[in-house]
């Protein structure tokens, strides 16, 4: 009997000493950063991994097609961000319209597996998703837009000029 209670405070010796080397790790790998890092890296998988599962879950039947709405807002949403995180938040200067199209990217999704179908909320997120990328498309090209503005404005008041008094005469006295 005696060596019954022998092995079993051995057990629990071997468990409790497991328990105080885990802590002593955790706290030295959070002393040296680790964990910081890990943190401010991997944070976005946050917002993706849930919008990920909730994915999986409506398609294997689990969960209405409602919850495709938060879904594709995480995903999208998890994506950004990791992007921004990764290359720099600078960024967001130029894809903070994809913020909007994570909700359209989530009704869209909503409106093709609720039933019955609505034609209305699909092309509603069909109108927020085109308005989304045509805003980061503008937001992209920032001031140059005016650029092209201009460049378009000054050939087709050329090609106004030419056309119509110098290219008309033209062809007026040839014939």
């Amino acid at each position: 009997m005696e060596g019954m209670g022998g092995m079993m405070s051995s057990k629990n010796d071997i468990k409790l000493g497991l328990f105080v080397v885990c802590a002593g790790l955790v706290i030295l790998l959070g002393k040296l950063g680790v964990f910081g890092f890990l943190g401010r890296a991997l944070w976005p998988l946050l917002l993706l991994l849930p919008g990920l599962f909730l994915h999986v879950l409506v398609f294997g039947r689990r969960l209405a097609p409602a919850a495709l709405i938060p879904a594709g807002i995480l995903t999208v949403y998890g994506l950004l961000f990791g992007l921004c995180n990764t290359w720099g938040w600078g960024l967001m200067a130029y894809l903070w319209p994809v913020l909007p199209l994570g909700v359209a990217v989530g009704l869209y999704e909503y409106s093709l597996f609720v039933s019955p179908r609505s034609s209305g909320l699909t092309v509603g997120a069909v109108v927020l998703g085109i308005l989304s990328l045509a805003l980061m498309f503008l937001s992209i090209l920032g001031s140059g837009i005016m650029y092209i503005i201009g460049a378009v404005l000054v050939l087709a008041g050329i090609w106004l000029i030419a056309g119509r008094s110098g290219g008309r005469n033209k062809w007026n006295r040839g014939w």
